[in-house]
């Protein structure tokens, strides 16, 4: 049973205690500093730690360390969109998005995340909801200038501030200005207008404990379509020192399709389900809609790369209704 004597916990621990002591989360060459060295202490998905197994003590820590992490990077990300979105009006923010010191994993996340859900439909989504987008909606813009550039996406937070840095992002780009919408609003409180979205994104951030982490889910299962895709950040390992894990028993009324989990500086997994109640060849307003691939596997394995290395692990679920 991995314990606060485990190294890698202790590490992570006092990581912890110099984070939980710092007088401001926002950006600063200590607060860098500590949070890289956070980030690179959960990497390793090798180390046989089960977070469900740890003393009380450093859950509480975790649930604490979760909160904080959260809170950093709603200041990273409030920081850089500040940046980019006061450029000269002859400068379009997205040209620049490079600065961001994470962009290059949101551009390997959103690769990975199109390709999954390319596998698990049958159709190009016409519109995606990205529930808690903040004010650096990387994702968003990532699927759309890359992947999916016919697809409207409407972006939602809580945040009426963050959802003004990021409308200022998208604001000078001629195609995803129009295809980029932003609704003020808690998720909890968004009813009408959830069932015609082919696909919903749920961010890692909302949603910091269990609790609201379910609460967020069973609302959105309440009013998706049958039929449609949600996807969800989740974290695997020592990753999830990091960000809250979602599992299968989080999802009710929603059929499993895959938990993907990276073993590359992409921190996030990714989970894939799709709302019970329709048919799976059809989708929001009667078009052809999420379609499962069927896997005879339904435990853990490897993915190999050219070299024989272990790339990633995915877990597939047998179509069972």
């Amino acid at each position: 049973m991995a314990c606060k004597n485990n190294l890698v916990v202790k590490q992570i621990i006092d990581l912890y205690d110099q984070i939980s002591k710092l007088e401001s989360l926002r950006p600063s060459k200590n607060v860098d500093t500590l949070f890289g060295e956070l980030v690179s202490t959960c990497l390793p998905t090798d180390t046989n730690i089960d977070v469900t197994k740890l003393s009380e003590e450093v859950k509480d820590m975790r649930s604490n360390l979760i909160k904080l992490c959260g809170e950093a990077e709603g200041y990273l990300e409030q920081h850089f969109s500040t940046i980019l979105g006061s450029l000269p009006e002859d400068q379009n923010p997205l040209d620049h998005l490079h600065i961001f010191p994470y962009f290059n994993n949101y551009l390997k996340l959103g690769k990975l995340e199109f390709d999954l859900l390319s596998q698990h439909s049958s159709h190009v989504p016409s519109k995606i909801a990205f529930v808690g987008s903040g004010p650096m909606p990387l994702t968003s813009i990532v699927l759309a200038k890359f992947h999916l550039p016919n697809t409207t996406f409407h972006n939602f937070d809580i945040d009426s501030h963050a959802n003004t840095l990021a409308s200022r992002l998208v604001s000078r780009d001629p195609d995803l200005s129009k295809r980029m919408i932003f609704h003020t609003t808690d998720v909890l409180n968004a009813t009408e207008g959830l069932e015609e979205y082919d696909v919903v994104f749920l961010a890692a951030l909302v949603g910091m404990d269990k609790e609201s982490k379910v609460k967020a889910i069973e609302h959105l299962e309440k009013h998706m379509a049958p039929g449609a895709v949600l996807m969800l950040r989740s974290a695997h390992a020592l990753r999830a020192f990091l960000y809250p894990i979602v599992e299968s028993s989080d999802l009710k009324g929603f059929q499993l399709l895959t938990i993907y989990h990276p073993t590359d500086d992409v921190v996030n997994s990714v989970v894939i389900a799709r709302k019970l109640g329709g048919s799976s060849m059809t989708g929001v307003n009667g078009t052809r809609g999420c379609m499962f691939m069927p896997c005879n596997c339904s435990k853990v394995h490897a993915i190999m790369n050219n070299r024989g290395k272990k790339k990633n692990m995915i877990e597939e679920f047998s179509a069972i209704e």
